[in-house]
């Protein structure tokens, strides 16, 4: 099977993208590293994949409905990701964003807001 990740079985548009862009363009790529390698190449390409991801791959190399996998065998898998993601580098974090406030207009305080275009009309600027 040289089917392309694009056309998959339970692999959709926005998947495909991202195993193409890991450099998995095909069955026979994605089953020689298997479905955990696949999943984690995706997330340290930066994606953020969930674990719908790591469980559609296994079903696509198993050419049956990721909801088919069994229980043990979707334990299985993540428990081999959580291993392979405790691996990881920490990420960086950018810093806290300041708080977010909400500002409300009513009529009050629009009226009481001054002219952003006044320096304009006076000519002076």
């Amino acid at each position: 099977m040289s089917d392309t990740t694009a056309k998959l079985r339970n692999i959709g548009p926005k998947s495909a993208a991202w195993l193409r862009q890991v450099g998995l363009r095909t069955h026979p790529e994605l089953a020689e590293i298997g479905a955990v390698e696949a999943f984690m190449r995706v997330k340290r390409a930066g994606f953020k994949p969930t674990l719908n991801l790591l469980y559609a791959i296994e079903g696509a190399l198993l050419d049956c409905h990721w909801q088919e996998i069994q229980d043990s065998r979707r334990q299985q898998l993540v428990s081999e990701a959580e291993a392979a993601i405790a691996q990881l580098p920490p990420p960086r974090h950018k810093p806290a964003a300041s708080p977010v406030t909400t500002t409300v207009l009513t009529e009050d305080t629009v009226a009481a807001r001054p002219d952003p275009d006044a320096p304009y009309r006076s000519g002076r600027y």
